[in-house]
């Protein structure tokens, strides 16, 4: 009895690590998971982080710029100059006299101050104008990868339809190869029809082996697309292929979608490129002003005596202008390259509209081919279901052979097979359409 014990014990001790690696992921639960994961919406979030930082940057251009510097010069050999004799008595005679001093000492603090700088006030707007690019870009970047996380998680839905599919139709056979056993062992049946049996069995083994490991890669691409660890398990829920024909009511306007947002705001900035060329036409006026201390004797001058160390204190104040006169056409150049970007921004995004539109139609009408198409097979389904107990009951009255009965077996798995390929059909197509009302981020609402 205590064996007992310690067995049930060891059983739910190992089982616990199965259970806490599952992750049992609705759509929903995906998508959220990659936006909070994946590298690529974690790079967009810094990008707009970053943006901030790029318009800190270009105010502080138009904030005072404030300087500190400081120097100790030695010179050995102090220069000399000429002087006519005259000047200190001694007429008729050139004097060499030496100007300065040793040592000298400088230290001052500059400040400058832009007063009228047209680039810089482009350039502010146009950082302003950086952030928002970014935030719409970062939109752009959720809702691609939305779209990759929603066909990476339907393909698996649709292999772990298959393999269900394909260990139904095994097990069924299984079946039929067993009640064929009795019949053989009974003298009632020929051995070939359960040779072929045996036969029909190995091929599903081996097909379900193949699905097992399509399904294994489909599931790792699944883990990467949302940033999930290799070594979680996931399970998808069953309901997840669910068909809404109410979703052809949809409907979205072209203007309204993020790429187009992206590439408005591509235009904002190109536009503003080009005025920042124009800038360099018009004139710069900046204020500046230093403030400094000169200590200048024979002897090193810190800590030195007063008696051999003298200094005085300085300053200025000025107004610097620059005015452009002539830079042979170089402005006008660079000026007519940002209106030819300007120009192609323009021409881009017409043709993106355009194929946005044809986006929309062609995935209005994938929809409702895969509407069709789906009802259709669930009727095949449904038929070759019948058509298989049919033909199983005929065989069991000596009415149907043993190659009838596989062939229904192997119909029926293809009905389900194509069931299950037009449901993945549509639930792309699906995602196609509601990317194509620029509604993706609804996903995070079901």
């Amino acid at each position: 009895m205590n064996l007992k014990r310690v067995m049930i014990l060891l059983a739910v001790i190992f089982s616990v690590p199965a259970v806490e690696a599952q992750e049992v992921l609705t759509l929903k639960q995906a998508i959220q998971y990659a936006l909070e994961h994946k590298a690529e919406a974690q790079k967009a979030k810094l990008d707009v982080e970053n943006a901030q930082y790029l318009i800190d940057e270009t105010k502080a251009s138009a904030l005072p710029q404030i300087t500190g510097s400081g120097g100790l010069t030695y010179n050995p050999l102090l220069q000399q100059s000429a002087l006519p004799g005259e000047l200190i008595g001694r007429p008729g005679e050139i004097v060499m006299v030496s100007f300065g001093q040793k040592w000298q000492t400088n230290s001052v603090v500059t400040v400058n101050q832009q007063l009228f700088n047209q680039s810089v006030f482009t350039g502010l707007k146009a950082a302003r104008t950086t952030r928002e690019f970014y935030q719409i870009n970062k939109e752009l970047t959720d809702e691609q990868l939305i779209e990759k996380v929603a066909n990476a998680y339907y393909q698996v839905f649709q292999l772990q339809l298959q393999k269900q599919t394909v260990q139904t139709n095994l097990e069924n056979t299984r079946k039929t190869g067993a009640v064929i056993k009795g019949l053989v062992d009974a003298g009632l049946a020929r051995k070939i029809d359960l040779d072929r049996t045996n036969v029909a069995i190995n091929n599903l083994e081996a097909t379900l082996q193949q699905i097992q490991n399509s399904l294994t890669l489909t599931e790792n691409a699944l883990k990467f697309a949302i940033g999930m660890d290799m070594d979680k398990e996931v399970v998808l829920p069953e309901e997840t292929f669910d068909i809404n024909a109410s979703i052809l009511m949809q409907s979205g306007n072209v203007n309204d979608r993020t790429e187009i947002k992206v590439l408005e705001k591509q235009i904002e900035l190109l536009t503003l490129n080009k005025q920042a060329k124009k800038a360099a036409y018009y004139p710069t006026l900046s204020f500046n002003g230093s403030l400094g201390y000169l200590n200048m004797g024979s002897s090193f001058p810190i800590f030195a005596n007063s008696d051999k160390v003298k200094g005085s204190p300085y300053s200025s104040l000025g107004l610097n202008l620059s005015i452009p006169i002539f830079n042979g056409g170089a402005t006008r150049a660079r000026i007519n390259q940002a209106e030819v970007d300007l120009k192609k921004a323009k021409v881009q995004m017409e043709d993106t509209k355009l194929a946005l539109s044809l986006a929309n139609e062609n995935a209005r009408a994938q929809i409702k081919n895969s509407l069709l198409t789906v009802d259709a097979n669930r009727r095949n389904v449904q038929m070759a279901k019948e058509v298989l107990d049919n033909t199983k009951n005929n065989y069991k009255h000596g009415l149907a052979t043993l190659t009838e009965v596989l062939d229904a077996e192997n119909a029926y798995a293809d009905a389900q097979n194509n069931l299950n390929t037009s449901l993945l059909n549509y639930k792309i197509a699906e995602i196609q359409f509601i990317k194509a009302n620029g509604n993706l981020k609804s996903l995070l609402n079901d």
